[in-house]
């Protein structure tokens, strides 16, 4: 074999065993690639996976995001309500306050209410009394009532009994007559009995002036007479610290002096029941009882 062949030989033995080699990297390569296909097809897969997860990730983020607004207008509509609570509390206590004060207030006015209440019924049952006793009273005067010596009269609230001049004195006098004597006997008989009372003996005249030693003027007269009705009673048996005599000469009339009736309507002698500052009766239905 020539030297040219040999080299020729070697060469190809060389070049096949080259292709050989090539072949072999190249087989490599391919499954390399095949491999890196696999792989990038994996990783592009995984990156859909993680898209797919960043979008419901994202999706799941603006869900919390719209629910977190929605706590948070919950959370303000709560703190808000909470203050509308806290400021009604407050308010129903002072409410509350107020009420008690008014409550306390009207429980006051009630019980003040209630004494007024038994005052009134403790006034009316004194009134009562007085009346029931009047009326025996007047029952008693009915034979000096009926004869004319004796005549009841309610003014200004005040009971009186009136007694004209003429049948306890003389005329132009003060000492009592004995007609007058016995009836103021009878009288006393009955004011004896009336308890707790004070009574005041009032003289009174008519406009026709008198003028003598002892009486320079009416005023002496009717306070003369007053006087000795006083004095007399006292004798009969009344206490004197329930007595009282007063003089009005002609300025109280009872009638017109332009007439002798009239003038001998206000000579006259009247005994007045004095009220008690704690009792002033309503006389009001006795006088339509003495008026009939």
């Amino acid at each position: 074999m020539s030297r040219s062949s040999v080299a020729t030989f070697a060469c190809i033995a060389f070049l096949v065993a080259a292709c050989g080699k090539y072949k072999d990297q190249i087989a490599n390569q391919k499954d390399e690639i095949s491999k890196l296909r696999i792989d990038r097809a994996e990783l592009e897969q995984s990156k859909s996976d993680l898209e797919a997860e960043i979008e419901k990730l994202k999706s799941d983020a603006g869900a919390l995001g719209a629910k977190n607004s929605e706590l948070e207008a919950t959370i303000a509509n709560l703190v808000e309500y909470q203050k509308a609570l806290e400021d009604q509390i407050e308010k129903l206590g002072g409410d509350k306050k107020k009420m008690q004060q008014k409550f306390q207030a009207a429980q006051s006015n009630l019980d003040s209410q209630q004494k007024l209440i038994e005052e009134m019924k403790r006034r009316q049952a004194q009134a009562q009394a007085r009346l029931d006793q009047l009326r025996k009273m007047l029952a008693k005067f009915k034979n000096l009532i009926e004869g004319g010596k004796l005549n009841v009269r309610i003014r200004n609230g005040k009971l009186m009994l009136e007694l004209p001049s003429a049948i306890l004195f003389p005329s132009g006098k003060a000492s009592l007559s004995d007609d007058g004597k016995a009836t103021l006997a009878e009288v006393a008989a009955v004011l004896t009995d009336i308890r707790k009372r004070e009574f005041q003996v009032a003289g009174h005249t008519d406009d026709v002036p008198i003028s003598s030693a002892r009486f320079p003027s009416n005023w002496e007269l009717s306070t003369a007479r007053a006087v000795s009705v006083v004095k007399f009673l006292q004798n009969e048996g009344m206490k004197p610290k329930n007595l009282s005599a007063a003089g009005y000469s002609e300025y109280m009339p009872a009638a017109s002096n332009k007439s002798e009736g009239g003038r001998a309507q206000n000579r006259r002698i009247e005994i007045v029941l004095m009220p008690n500052l704690d009792e002033l009766p309503d006389l009001s239905s006795l006088e339509k009882e003495i008026s009939k």
